[in-house]
């Protein structure tokens, strides 16, 4: 059995915090066992370990996600990476052609789905383990968990059984429900109907004859060239509405889904993360604060204050899931990145009359790590080295750096830096069409841009 766990999505019902490189999934704000804070990709990726799932598992994600996994959890998880995104059918389709063709699964083998960031118990997942035997038991198309509600939800959609499921075992659906009201989720749950919570399995070959069926490629690196002329649709549109035959197993445990800060806050340990004040007399409020300035929160009830470079939210609990909508014509880039070697937030940015533009960076290099070597092509720029010491690797030479050092680097001149303590510069970029777009990697590892050097007989200047 192999697992894709599918990591995308902008979070914004959690913006600010939450952007289109950091999702909702890779926010710090669950505390562990140990009682440090930790993430929902960082917990889900500790349970799998944990059931003995992890090293038969896969993430499929966009580029723009790849290094916060990687940072996150570790340099040896294995990703796919989508060219773009285009929604669930598209993602799977590439995850089942990659292990189709580039790693040779056989056919028979059956394929989990899940998201990366449900928020379960560990028997959550040992019930997953059993997604196997049941598909190949029934003989169905897919099989699904169900959870067994606990409340009438409008938030969820619904599995409705042919038969009676109050059992443990699995049972066939007849259809299902989206998002019900309040009212006809209470019918559906009385009807033993149970929520879907996004996990499901099938046969490779049962998607590969789909994609055969189709006039799509199943062979990985022909899919991902052509990956642009696939549909936008979800999983459930294009497939699971089209199978003939689907059966569900009910998980009894705990399940939720924090997608939105009033869920979210739930599962928190504490009211404060970052700087800042929560008084006393202040109810069922949490504070966090991902800025050097300090936030107070004095005599509130219910609600939720976030604030980071993207933006400052202050909002009731109960109607925080309508950020969402608020901000949609927020474009803004994001101005806070995690990234493998460290991270980088956005000070300042400018715009001038003749087109020319100013963005001015904090940037942090992890003791150990590097920026990949690279160039750009329409922006100068200037680093003030300001903590740490480094060597930096500069078109023909590479030479120390320290706290106090001041590095030009005009457009086209390739640069990379390493760090041997923990280090931080300010990085102000000028030009006209500044984006990250503009950038050519040439090397990630430091290794290959010191055999670079070495082969190129540059100087080394230490």
């Amino acid at each position: 059995m192999k697992l894709v766990l599918l990591s995308g999505g902008s979070g914004k019902r959690l913006w600010p915090l939450s952007n289109d490189t950091r999702s909702k999934q890779f926010l710090k704000v669950l505390e562990n066992k140990n009682g440090n804070l930790e993430s929902m990709v960082q917990r889900v990726w500790s349970q799998l370990t944990r059931v003995g799932l992890s090293k038969d598992s896969i993430i499929a994600t966009s580029k723009m996600q790849r290094d916060m996994i990687h940072s996150q959890i570790s340099m040896d998880v294995p990703i796919i990476i989508e060219p773009e995104r285009r929604d669930t059918f598209p993602a799977i389709a590439l995850a089942a052609s990659y292990l189709y063709s580039s790693q040779n699964i056989s056919e028979d083998e059956v394929v989990v789905i899940l998201p990366v960031d449900p928020y379960v118990e560990d028997g959550f997942f040992e019930k997953v383990k059993h997604l196997e035997s049941i598909l190949l038991d029934s003989g169905a198309d897919l099989a699904l968990v169900g959870v067994r509600p606990t409340y009438p939800s409008s938030k969820y959609g619904y599995i409705v059984p042919k038969e009676n499921a109050e059992g443990d075992s699995y049972f066939r659906v007849d259809h299902f429900i989206e998002k019900p009201n309040e009212v006809k989720a209470q019918s559906l749950i009385d009807m033993n109907a149970l929520w879907n919570c996004g996990v499901f399995a099938f046969k490779l070959k049962y998607l590969i004859d789909i994609l055969n069926k189709k006039g799509l490629e199943t062979q990985y690196d022909k899919l991902v060239s052509q990956y642009d002329t696939l549909p936008k649709i979800s999983f459930d549109y294009e497939v699971v509405e089209n199978a003939s035959y689907i059966v569900t197993l009910p998980y009894n445990g705990y399940w939720k889904d924090l997608g939105t800060w009033n869920t979210l806050t739930e599962e928190m340990a504490t009211s404060l993360i970052g700087k800042g004040i929560v008084s006393e007399d202040t109810v069922n409020s949490h504070l966090i604060n991902e800025l050097d300035i300090p936030v107070t929160v004095l005599g509130l009830k219910d609600i939720v204050v976030a604030a980071s470079p993207d933006g400052i939210l202050v909002a009731d609990k109960a109607m925080s899931p309508k950020v969402k909508e608020l901000i949609s014509n927020i474009t803004q880039p994001p101005m806070y990145e995690e990234r493998i070697w460290g991270w980088s937030r956005v000070l300042d940015y400018a715009k001038y009359d003749d087109g020319n533009e100013m963005v001015t960076k904090r940037i942090c290099i992890y003791e150990g790590k590097n920026s990949s070597y690279h160039y750009h092509k329409l922006r100068d720029e200037v680093w003030t080295i300001v903590r740490g010491e480094g060597e930096l690797a500069l078109d023909d030479y590479i030479t120390r750096v320290k706290a106090g050092d001041i590095v030009h680097i005009p457009s086209g001149k390739k640069h990379g830096i390493k760090a041997f303590t923990e280090l931080e510069f300010v990085e102000v970029q000028t030009g006209k069409g500044i984006s990250e777009e503009d950038f050519i990697r040439l090397f990630y590892k430091w290794e290959e841009v010191i055999s670079h050097f070495n082969n190129a007989k540059a100087k080394v200047i230490l």
